[in-house]
């Protein structure tokens, strides 16, 4: 089983729309949604990421290295839209978003 995991988002965030979320450039989303990416030092092959909120309340997607821009977008797109509560198409198996 794969994992991707995120904390609960407490600080209010103008959540873009799952067509917004799913179609504009990733590094688009990241600049509107002030959130700042983060190379992760964690190497467990079932590992695609880690989207944080800080004691601040600002935000963190930290990402594997090594991953192509694919998985890495894909992981990216699921962890904000699980994060940010919106209404997107399920994770697809054998991935598994775990709330910490």
């Amino acid at each position: 089983m794969h994992q991707l995991t995120h904390a609960a988002l407490e600080r209010p965030v103008k959540s873009p729309t799952v067509d917004r979320l799913l179609d504009a450039p990733l590094d688009d989303l990241l600049i509107e949604l002030r959130v700042e990416l983060h190379r992760s030092r964690i190497t467990d092959p079932g590992f695609f990421g880690a989207l944080l909120q800080l004691p601040d309340g600002s935000l963190v997607l930290s990402m594997p290295v090594g991953r192509s821009a694919f998985e890495r977008d894909t992981a990216a797109r699921m962890l904000l839209a699980e994060g940010l509560g919106l209404d997107a198409p399920p994770v697809p198996a054998p991935l598994e978003v775990a709330r910490a």
